[in-house]
């Protein structure tokens, strides 16, 4: 019935109505033919494009009056123009689906940005999470290999995929402490937390604020243990002047919408190491050993010339595994929106730190009652989000400030998980006693569990809508504090 395309099924190209199979070259994605249907085809793609950036300006182009009280104010969202549309339907056109130009383009780009030598997209922040741990589990590490029952430092204010792939494995995660108010891992108690099984530390730059990545770095040195970084909330943050992303053996990044650019669903995991690389491709496309891209055969020119122990020789090496791997690619058509983005990313990234700043000043009446996010020092975070921890005393509760600014229109988020050694998934293992460990306590990851919340300086965000937060939280805050004292008279 046809070459079986590399999105696994088989491949066909219909020619007019009659459907006969056409031929040309199946890495190209284009239909063979004439000059002049060719030429046809490439007028009526010009046309489309067009027509694609014409809708663009009459379906998204108008600007929306922002009413208080009425406009939603979320706390993130997708911020594009006509070029995501063109290359999203430029992709659709060529009908290659699985991996191919776009996605190419987009690890060569985003790998410059960062400064990295290896970057690889995947189908999610979580899927590049997965890959990174399950990377540092492969036999080709031997003795740094992490194994089930060997520990890996992290901490329990943040996300869940972060820690679960950890757990998963059958590996333990060891949460220390975070520090407030950078709600970073507290790094003088990474030694504490260490004990002979130790072999990896993985922690996020919490909502774009960077965790003291020298300590950690130097922490790691010194007892032979590898860093993942997860960078999905951080993309084009800075700590001491180098971009976060480079201080891990592996980092990861997240394209979901509410991130710092987006592809719908998509992430990216990235390495300096070449072996890493080639253990995070073979994971990535079902752990094969074979590195020959998606519509590409003999890219070694050894395909059928390689010896492995228990294989016939010459076997097709494109169907030899060396690991138990997944398929975690993304289609071409989200990585053409994803290179759209990624350059915009700059922009971005400055809108973002401008509309944290704009907040943080219109807040910083409310500093007695509110704990407000700072940068660690040395930083220049690409904020996520704006956190803010309500003190102990006098003022409203957590959940009564939420709801006020949910009732208004605002939108707001927990810090994701609060203390996941407390949520559902957890219950199983603290019946047992097992599977995790505490080092001391967690008592600011309590504190921001029951008390902290967060809002958006998304890039869509104006300078109305920030005042109108502010605003909102002031009067209520303020109006709290007042009543409580008054009562305490």
């Amino acid at each position: 019935m046809g070459d079986r395309g590399p999105g696994g099924m088989d491949e066909i190209k219909k020619n007019g109505p009659g459907g006969d199979s056409c031929g040309g070259d199946p890495g190209s994605g284009r239909l063979s033919g004439s000059r002049d249907a060719g030429a046809v085809a490439a007028a009526l793609r010009r046309e489309i494009l067009d027509k694609v950036r014409e809708y663009y300006r009459a379906a998204f182009g108008g600007e929306v009056e922002f009413v208080p009280g009425e406009s939603r104010v979320p706390y993130a969202g997708r911020v594009f123009d006509d070029r995501e549309l063109v290359n999203l339907v430029d992709s659709s056109l060529e009908f290659w689906l699985t991996y191919g130009r776009f996605s190419r383009q987009f690890e060569e780009q985003l790998g410059a940005f960062l400064g990295v030598r290896h970057c690889l997209l995947v189908n999610s922040g979580s899927s590049a999470n997965l890959l990174a741990f399950m990377a540092l589990t492969s036999e080709r590490l031997g003795d740094r290999r992490v194994g089930r029952g060997d520990e890996v430092i992290t901490v329990a204010a943040g996300f869940p995929t972060t820690v679960a792939p950890i757990i998963q494995f059958g590996a333990v995660p060891v949460f220390v402490d975070v520090d407030l108010p950078t709600a970073n891992a507290d790094v003088s108690l990474l030694e504490n937390a260490l004990s002979p099984r130790t072999k990896a530390v993985t922690l996020a730059h919490t909502l774009g604020n960077p965790f003291d990545a020298t300590a950690v770095q130097d922490f790691c040195r010194r007892h032979g243990l590898w860093l993942i970084e997860d960078n999905c909330d951080a993309l084009g943050s800075r700590y001491q002047g180098r971009l976060t992303g480079t201080f891990g053996d592996i980092a990861t990044s997240s394209f979901y919408p509410p991130h710092h650019m987006t592809m719908g669903e998509g992430g990216a995991v990235y390495t300096d190491s070449a072996e890493l690389n080639h253990i995070l491709l073979s994971l990535r496309d079902w752990g094969r050993d074979c590195r020959c891209p998606s519509g590409v055969d003999n890219h070694c020119g050894r395909r059928f010339d390689r010896d492995f122990e228990n294989l016939p020789h010459g076997y097709d090496h494109k169907y030899v595994y060396s690991h138990f791997g997944f398929n975690l690619k993304v289609t071409d058509m989200q990585a053409a929106v994803g290179c759209a983005q990624l350059e915009k990313l700059p922009g971005f990234i400055a809108a973002r730190r401008r509309n944290f700043d704009i907040l943080a000043g219109l807040l910083a009446p409310a500093a007695d009652l509110l704990v407000l996010p700072e940068a660690t020092a040395g930083s220049k975070p690409s904020w996520f989000g704006f956190l803010m921890t309500l003190r102990d005393g006098n003022g409203p509760r957590r959940d009564e400030l939420v709801r006020h600014l949910e009732d208004r229109n605002i939108q707001t988020r927990m810090l994701f998980g609060g203390n996941l050694t407390r949520q559902p998934c957890f219950d199983d293992m603290r019946a047992a006693g097992s599977g995790f460990r505490i080092s001391g306590e967690l008592r600011n990851t309590d504190k921001i569990m029951n008390d902290s919340f967060w809002v958006g300086v998304y890039p869509g965000m104006t300078p109305e809508k920030l005042e109108y937060m502010a605003a909102t939280i002031l009067n209520l805050i303020r109006e709290k504090a007042v009543g409580q004292r008054g009562a305490g008279d």
